[in-house]
C-alpha cells in the first residue's frame, strides 16, 4: 500500500486536531513530546499494556490505547488517521534491550507504512565513536563503539530504507538527557539519588572535560519545531542539537547546587571501577560502564544544520532546567 502523505500543520480551534501516537508515552521524552503536543493543540494517543489504568489516573487529555509496542497489530491500530509516530520506546532498565529495540522500530514502520505518518525518534551520541570526534555533524561516519550504539546505527538504517518506499522519519540527536520524568539517565541513576536531599553530588566525568547534556523539554520543543516545518525536512532527515554544554564538568554541578541551595556542594568520584561488577546482575550498570568513553573525552555536536533550519535552538537556562529536574526527582520542593 503506498502511503498518503498527511501536511503537518499547527492545529487550532477552527482546523481538525493532527492526530499523534507517542509509544514510550510514560518515559522521559516520550512525556515531553506528548505535552507539548497537547499544548500545539494535537490529539495525542498512547499505546499501553494497561491503557484503562492509565487513562484513570491520567487528566492531560492523552488518548490511552491498549496495546504492546512489541505487537505489529496494536502499533498499526493505534497509528490509524496519525500524522506522526513518535517513537521514544525503550525495554525498561535496559533489559533485553538487543531482543526487544529492533522489532519496535519495524512495528513503527510498518504502523507509518499503513498510515502514511511520519516516525520522530529521539536520537543520541551512541551512534559515534572516536573517529566522529570532538565535534560529529549528522554526515559523521556511524562506527558505535558500544553494543547500544551499534543497535541504534540499526535503527537509523532501517528508516533510511524505509524512507526509500515512502515512509518519512526524523531523527533528532541529543546529549544526555535531565529533565521531569526521566528515570534511566547519569543524572538521575549516577549521580543523584531520586527522593533524597541533595547532600552530594557524584560526577562521572574527568576534570576539565566537556560534556553535552539536552534537557528534555527543550529536546522534545526542537522535535515539534521541525515537524511544524514538514516542507523543509528530507524523506529521512536528521538534526543535531547542542543542547547545554558544560565546557569543563563544573557547570552542571554549580547548577545543582544553587537549586538545592547548597553552593558548597561536595563532589565525588564516580566508582568508574566498580561497574563490571555490578553489571553482571544490574543492566543499567553494565550500559552505564559501556559509555565511559562518554565522560573521558568531549564531544559537542554540531546544530548548524538545526540553526540553518530553525534560526534558533530551544535553550531553558541552566539553573531553571536543573531546579524542574530535581523536583520532578522529589530531591526539592517543587
Amino acid at each position: 500500500m503506498q502511503p498518503t502523505k498527511q501536511p503537518i500543520t499547527l492545529a487550532t480551534p477552527t482546523t481538525t486536531q493532527q492526530i499523534a501516537l507517542v509509544l514510550g508515552a510514560t518515559g522521559g521524552i516520550g512525556n515531553a513530546m506528548a505535552q507539548k503536543l497537547l499544548q500545539r493543540g494535537w490529539q495525542v494517543r498512547a499505546l499501553h499494556r494497561r491503557a484503562a489504568q492509565m487513562a484513570a489516573a491520567d487528566s492531560s487529555g492523552i488518548d490511552w490505547r491498549q496495546g504492546d509496542a512489541m505487537q505489529q497489530a496494536d502499533v498499526i491500530a493505534a497509528a490509524e488517521g496519525a500524522a506522526i509516530i513518535v517513537h521514544a520506546v525503550n525495554p525498561p532498565g535496559y533489559r533485553n534491550w538487543g531482543e526487544l529495540v529492533l522489532p519496535m522500530i519495524d512495528n513503527s514502520i510498518a504502523a507509518a507504512r499503513m498510515s502514511g505518518a511520519r516516525i520522530i525518534l529521539p536520537g543520541t551520541v551512541y551512534n559515534y565513536g572516536a573517529d566522529a570526534f570532538p565535534a560529529p555533524s549528522e554526515s559523521s561516519p556511524q562506527n558505535p563503539v558500544t553494543r547500544k550504539g551499534a543497535i541504534r546505527v540499526q535503527m537509523e538504517q532501517r528508516l533510511r530504507s524505509a524512507a526509500q518506499g515512502g515512509v518519512r522519519s526524523l531523527v533528532v540527536r541529543a546529549g544526555d538527557f535531565f529533565g521531569p520524568h526521566m528515570a534511566n539517565s547519569w543524572f538521575s541513576q549516577g549521580m543523584l539519588k531520586p527522593g533524597l536531599p541533595v547532600t552530594a553530588v557524584t560526577y562521572p566525568g574527568k576534570r576539565g572535560i566537556g560534556h553535552q547534556w539536552a534537557y528534555l523539554p527543550d529536546v522534545a520543543e526542537t522535535m515539534i519545531r521541525l515537524i511544524e516545518r514538514e516542507e523543509a525536512l528530507a524523506a529521512f532527515d536528521t538534526f543535531h542539537m547542542q543542547g547545554h554544554w558544560d565546557a569543563d564538568g563544573t557547570l552542571m554541578v554549580a547548577a545543582i547546587g544553587r537549586a538545592a541551595g547548597r553552593p558548597d556542594l561536595k563532589v565525588k568520584s564516580f566508582p568508574w571501577w566498580l561497574m563490571p561488577a555490578l553489571g553482571l546482575f544490574l543492566p543499567l550498570m553494565r550500559e552505564l560502564s559501556e559509555v565511559a568513553y562518554l565522560w573521558r573525552q568531549p564531544l559537542r555536536m554540531d546544530n548548524r544544520r538545526l540553526l540553518k533550519v530553525l534560526g534558533s535552538e530551544p535553550h531553558t537556562a541552566w539553573d531553571q532546567a536543573v531546579q524542574s529536574t530535581l523536583a520532578g526527582m522529589a530531591c526539592i520542593k517543587a
